[in-house]
């Protein structure tokens, strides 16, 4: 990268502006500073994928990587078993705000912002239903990158119908705390997530 001076030339700001903004970007994985090497750009493994803000700056050059694929293969190993337990371990309110969850997705299905909303609230739920405390801290951090996959494959989606069902059988896989019911309805829902998500691709291939 080019070094402070020239950043601060190029971009017509003092050293101070350029010192705070490397520090921002090194604290998120994306460059690293050394006295006498000056900055480099890290290679995507060392980025912090879940960071809002990381996800903010990508924007639509997040297709030309590997991160929402990633996303998805975490989701399927995690949110199955986060459901599982969610059947035994969910509170009444939990189920409650579920099932709230739920009816505002089938209100929306012709709002993609709102049933988004509604769609990520809803898998929010779930891990933190599971009581598992690293799981309820996951629920948070995963918030942002699971908000750009979803609103990814929510614009190839040609009917929620599906989807809502889906979530719907979950919701009632719970309220009669049946594990085995709420893991597969769960990988269910990631699979048709994998089949968006594989469409998004494609199309993003066929574009460029």
């Amino acid at each position: 990268m080019p070094n402070e001076s020239e950043l601060c030339e190029r971009y017509n700001v003092s050293r101070t502006v350029i010192r705070e903004s490397l520090n921002v970007v090194e604290s998120k994985g994306l460059v690293s500073r050394k006295s006498r090497s000056g900055t480099k750009v890290n290679p995507q493994s060392d980025w912090c994928i879940l960071d809002e803000k990381v996800i903010e700056w990508l924007g639509p050059l997040i297709h030309e990587t590997n991160i929402l694929k990633s996303v998805l293969e975490a989701r399927c190993v995690i949110e199955p078993i986060a459901a599982r337990m969610a059947a035994e371990r969910a509170s009444l309110q939990q189920i409650a705000d579920l099932e709230n969850s739920l009816k505002a997705m089938s209100q929306a299905k012709n709002n993609l912002r709102q049933f988004n909303e509604a769609d990520l609230n809803f898998h929010y739920i779930i891990l933190s239903a599971s009581q598992n405390r690293v799981f309820q801290q996951l629920a948070s951090s995963f918030q942002a990158a699971i908000r750009c996959e979803i609103e990814a494959t929510s614009l190839v989606t040609e009917s929620f119908d599906e989807a809502i069902t889906l979530h719907a059988t979950l919701v009632e896989s719970l309220r009669v705390r049946n594990g085995d019911m709420a893991h597969t309805a769960m990988l269910q829902i990631l699979e048709l997530a994998a089949r968006d998500l594989a469409i998004v691709s494609r199309s993003e291939k066929e574009n460029h």
